[in-house]
């Protein structure tokens, strides 16, 4: 009798030719150790595989359970975890690997084994954050932390008709009331959100204090299949004008139809619009919040400097020298407490140097104190410092920040001055200027920042040069 020869293997197959276990095959086939099937999907030539090195193959598997993939891509997204970002779970780590992330070397499908140096590479993407919204659903608490929000106020999202579920899981809660059916929600919508209902005072919603009724349980639901918009809201949607977004359906010829409406003011589908916004990138889905980082101080000499991160900030500038300005941003309960004994003294704290976006960096010499501290139902502890707005000065270059102030010299500058110069009149000295430097002391006057004009230095500087000294 003769004995038939195998001339095309799937992957047990391979694996059972080889000697090697079948996770070992799928790590080399998906990491480029041996080649790509080539006689159809998931099938192999004898050739190839009887051409492949068994040891190379065995010694290339090492695996990792989800949970500990889980534990490692959390890491990867900052330490502290930014206050917009849930935990990343071992079931987003079935998705990562259904999507293709990922190679799947055993294990429960949805919560699989899978190789450390795959996890170590997705770890390293900058792109991380985006890659989770877009491929990672998630349930209703998790949700609710990707959009900062109370699960109350998450719930009334979905009541308005905002969100849909995508997919549903089931959950064994054990004694706590068996098997639970959990609705999925699609991340990248959930942070859409702000962009897309730019109407909603999304701030007031996230500080809503426990206890108190969500601002979004005023609104009425929507009616299915009737979310739409005019092309004044897709131009609020996209931040630019209503003449650029006529502009933009005028000319692409993928533009949405309108679906109601008249000719002068038609309207749109919302999720068609805002398809099209992502498809030509007029609009971005926000990968988490924006940062604040503060250098502070106790006040006195000697006071040592710590440096403090806030998610999601909100930086409020006076208009006057008169006012008090505001900071408030998400912070942990470490950092909280650390700010907090800083602030304690009479005098306050001393911020050295602020880095919040829209603004300048800024410094203010003392009376920095903390004025709230904000429990969300979510858990996020909200952080809000204050101080007098005509201490706020421009911060020193260099990371470790201090106050720039603005001098009036003695005497005239000459050609050979090195100082820096600025138009309200005022110089920051160097100590190897031998006019405005160490050798001349030069009448300083501090220079607010950040919108408030500069005290009056060109008067002053008339002063100055008649031998007089500035206030």
């Amino acid at each position: 009798m003769v004995r038939s020869v195998r001339e095309v293997f799937d992957e047990g197959q391979a694996a059972g030719r080889l000697r090697v276990p079948v996770a070992a095959w799928r790590w080399a086939t998906g990491s480029g150790l041996v080649p790509a099937a080539d006689v159809g999907p998931g099938r192999w030539s004898r050739q190839v595989v009887e051409a492949v090195d068994p040891e190379a193959v065995r010694a290339a598997l090492r695996g990792i359970e989800a949970g500990v993939a889980a534990d490692r891509l959390t890491e990867a997204l900052g330490v502290p975890l930014p206050i917009l970002r849930p935990r990343v779970t071992a079931s987003a780590v079935g998705h990562l690997v259904r999507a293709g992330l990922l190679v799947y070397l055993g294990g429960d499908p949805q919560f699989p084994v899978v190789h450390p140096d795959q996890v170590a590479a997705l770890a390293r993407r900058r792109d991380l954050p985006a890659v989770l919204d877009r491929h990672v659903p998630l349930g209703p608490e998790q949700a609710a932390v990707r959009l900062g929000v109370r699960r109350s106020d998450f719930d009334q999202v979905v009541r308005l008709g905002w969100l849909a579920p995508v997919a549903t899981v089931e959950i064994d809660y054990k004694h706590h009331g068996g098997v639970t059916t959990v609705p999925l929600y699609d991340a990248q919508e959930i942070a859409l959100l702000e962009v897309v209902r730019p109407f909603v005072d999304w701030r007031a919603v996230r500080t809503t204090a426990a206890g108190r009724r969500s601002p979004l349980a005023v609104l009425t639901p929507l009616v299915p299949g009737e979310d739409r918009v005019l092309l004044a809201e897709v131009a609020r949607i996209a931040g630019v004008g209503r003449a650029a977004v006529a502009s933009w359906r005028r000319r692409h010829d993928d533009f949405p139809d309108s679906v109601a409406g008249t000719s002068v003011h038609p309207q749109f589908d919302r999720a068609a619009v805002v398809a099209w916004l992502l498809a030509h990138d007029k609009i971005e889905v926000p990968a988490g919040p924006t940062l604040a980082t503060l250098v502070l101080a106790g006040v006195g000499p000697g006071g040592a400097s710590h440096r403090f991160r806030l998610d999601d900030p909100w930086l409020t500038l006076a208009d006057g020298a008169g006012g008090e300005d505001t900071l408030s941003g998400w912070s942990t309960d470490t950092d909280a407490d650390a700010i907090a004994a800083l602030a304690a003294g009479e005098f306050g704290a001393v911020l050295r140097r602020l880095a919040a976006p829209g603004a300048g960096p800024l410094a203010v010499p003392g009376e920095v104190r903390v004025i709230d501290r904000f429990r969300s139902g979510s858990g996020g502890l909200r952080l809000t410092l204050a101080w007098p707005a005509g201490l706020r000065g421009t911060a020193a270059p260099g990371p470790a920040g201090g106050v720039v102030r603005h001098g009036v010299a003695y005497a005239g500058g000459g050609e050979a001055c090195v100082c820096a110069r600025h138009d309200c009149g005022g110089v920051v000295p160097v100590s190897w200027c031998a006019e405005h430097g160490d050798a001349v002391a030069p009448v300083l006057e501090w220079h607010p920042g950040g919108g408030i004009r500069c005290t009056d230095l060109s008067r002053t500087r008339g002063l100055t040069a008649a031998g007089g000294r500035a206030d």
